[in-house]
């Protein structure tokens, strides 16, 4: 872990990183906490917000993976932080005069832009560091996601309670501006910047690009296991889609009422310290029972834990369980984000990216869909946790039934390459 930090690129696209989520995480929080304070009889607008953060993915998700494999990566993330940060100054202007429909199509846009970015990260990231600093890596990049679930919604609680939703915003705004600088203080090897080649964005044609993504949707689903892996990820979206309300409703209309900005808080806060302790201790369980056995693992266990979640009827015991659910769905990200750049090849690493982003997307938006329809006419915040767990037992079994002849195919086969007498 120490030499990935003394790798000048990786510490200051790890801090670039560090800085674009910070931002995001105590923008987005605060809004919620706007919306749900303002608008305390419409829970919808909640999760329309969130929805606008997701939907802009199925818009460009067939283009943003493309551009990362053909153009500089590095002016994409660059530009990608400076757009953001000019459309974040547009939603304060409309926060200031209370035009809430212009800010949702702000916070459109400004998802919308943010998709050109992890492509070319993940491009960057992966060109940067070894192979065998993979698992490393991606434990760090957790730790990050531990860190803002840890003090995201504390933070942006706290930005809203001092400084407002227009201080909460100006900081969103300076923070992109701080991860754009770093990332153009990078010298990035020429095969990370641009690995199939120089290419300018005017050089780019619709056929083109369209030939390029069919070739990345031909390269997954001839890749057994990597489609497996991907299939997943549209039930990691709907969690992912009920987990992004998940914590403020619980509080606001179950647990604590009339006091649920702090209690919220402090789910995220148990759930940040679980996923902590579980990026810490995932690489050695990977090292030790590897990927697809941690990923089966952690997946069953996290689903039995939110099924007893929504069992709960006072916050003190609550709270310990969202603790294991931390621990235990830490490990499960980690095994999938070290395997992502390990199977596929930096050619086309920036498609198969951008292709798990719309999987994962869409089963965000219709679990947010489904939620804005359903919450509270129809379901209640116990069924809600309970959905949650089923959908994550579906993954898991799915994982089971599936991943293990996969990898006895890969591992028969990449033997026999290796016992292949040479001519």
């Amino acid at each position: 872990m120490i030499a990935l930090f003394r790798n000048p690129i990786f510490s200051k696209l790890f801090a670039a990183n560090f800085l674009s989520q910070l931002g995001t995480v105590v923008g987005n929080m605060a809004f919620a906490y706007y919306l749900v304070d303002r608008f305390s009889t419409r829970p919808s607008y909640a999760t329309m917000a969130e929805l606008m953060y997701s939907l802009p993915t199925l818009a460009v998700f067939w283009v943003v993976g493309v551009i990362a494999d053909l153009i500089n990566r590095k002016w994409i993330a660059v530009n990608s932080d400076w757009i953001r940060a000019g459309l974040t100054l547009l939603l304060l202007l409309f926060v200031h005069y209370d035009v809430i429909f212009m800010c949702f199509l702000i916070l459109f846009l400004r998802s919308a832009v943010s998709k050109f970015f992890g492509p070319a990260e993940m491009g960057l990231l992966q060109g940067s560091i070894g192979p065998e600093q993979y698992v490393q890596a991606s434990g760090l990049n957790q730790m990050i996601t531990g860190v803002f679930l840890l003090f995201g919604m504390s933070l942006g609680a706290t930005a809203y309670y001092y400084m407002g939703i227009e201080g909460a915003i100006i900081v969103d705004c300076l923070s992109f501006i701080g991860s754009g600088i770093l990332l153009l203080l990078c010298q990035f090897p020429e095969t990370a910047l641009m690995p199939n080649g120089k290419k300018r964005l005017r050089d780019l044609r619709i056929p083109m690009l369209i030939k390029d993504f069919r070739q990345g949707l031909d390269y997954i689903l001839k890749f057994k296991l990597l489609l497996m892996l991907v299939s997943g990820f549209l039930f990691f979206g709907i969690i992912n889609g009920v987990f992004a309300v998940l914590p403020i409703f619980t509080m606001k209309y179950k647990l604590s009422p009339d006091n649920y900005i702090v209690h919220s808080s402090l789910i995220t806060i148990f759930l940040g310290i679980g996923f902590l302790i579980g990026s810490i201790i995932g690489p050695l369980f990977i090292k030790r029972f590897s990927r697809a056995n941690v990923l089966i693992a952690g997946l069953f266990m996290s689903s039995i834990i939110i099924i007893a979640l929504g069992s709960m009827n006072a916050i003190w015991a609550y709270l310990p369980i969202v603790l294991l659910a931390g621990i235990t769905i830490a490990p499960v990200n980690i095994a999938l984000g070290s395997w992502m750049p390990e199977l596929v090849t930096p050619q086309n690493i920036g498609k198969v990216n951008a292709l798990i982003e719309p999987v994962m997307m869409l089963g965000h938006s219709l679990a947010l869909g489904f939620v804005a329809l359903a919450f509270p006419a129809f379901i209640t915040i116990t069924w809600l946790h309970y959905i949650l767990g089923l959908c994550t037992i579906a993954v898991s079994t799915s994982y089971l039934i599936g991943l293990p002849p996969l990898l006895r195919v890969r591992v028969t086969a990449a033997d026999e390459t290796v016992n292949r007498p040479s001519s």
